[in-house]
């Protein structure tokens, strides 16, 4: 498979709460002229949108973990915090070398903020 692009789409039953958080907490940069809930996430794009099939919060949260590499855990986890991201795992060290903080989206779902540095 030749992949020319990577997105993941997240649908929730509000995706407008989600749109806010994604923009407003996580603070990631809108795609332009993809619409209000298309984020640049690196080279990738995350896409938040309402689906008929979605509703409540997420079953299995660790199922699909979204990771956002940054260069310090630290200070993004505590501008994350300050904007009211809420934090199920703070700083945990791997055992290959990494830094890994666990936060929640309003539906539930689990995002991680990485840092390795080779």
């Amino acid at each position: 498979m030749d992949v020319e692009n990577f997105s993941i789409n997240l649908t929730s039953e509000e995706p407008d709460r989600l749109i806010g958080f994604y923009r407003d907490v996580v603070g990631l940069p809108q795609h332009d002229g993809m619409g209000p809930g298309a984020f640049k996430a690196g080279a990738a794009t995350l896409f938040v949108d309402g689906h008929s099939d979605t509703k409540g919060g997420a079953k299995e949260p660790h199922r699909v973990l979204i990771n956002f590499k940054v260069n310090a855990v630290a200070a993004e986890q505590k501008r994350l915090e300050a904007a009211g991201a809420k934090f199920i795992r703070k700083e945990g060290k791997q055992e290959w070398g990494g830094v890994i903080s666990t936060f929640t989206d309003p539906d539930g779902n689990y995002l991680q903020i990485l840092e390795w540095k080779q």
